[in-house]
């Protein structure tokens, strides 16, 4: 089941350690974009502040219609986790847990 972003960040505690499948249309071309599965990192525990608690993994995708390279960014924190897409509204990203 596809959920959509929503402007506050998505629960840390159901992603955490988990894999995620990413989908969102490219602002270039329209095409649907899917990615391969993407890890979600654990927030920092060791962190000083809630200003320092963030991890992240960062990958990039080629859109198959129009070859724009798109970076993906994953990001935890302890108010939860934020799916980045560079070109593309926050909104119209959605993702997929994987058991």
């Amino acid at each position: 089941m596809w959920i959509q972003q929503k402007t506050t960040p998505a629960p840390l505690d159901e992603l955490q350690g988990r894999t995620v499948g990413l989908k969102f249309e490219c602002n270039q071309c329209h095409t649907e974009v899917f990615t391969d599965l993407l890890g979600v990192p654990a927030a920092d525990h060791l962190a000083n502040s809630t200003e320092d608690d963030g991890q992240f993994e960062t990958e990039e995708i080629k859109c198959p219609g129009c070859d724009m390279i798109h970076e993906i960014t994953v990001k935890s924190t302890f108010d939860g986790v934020t799916f980045e897409v560079s070109e593309v509204a926050p909104e119209s990203v959605e993702y997929q847990v994987q058991a």
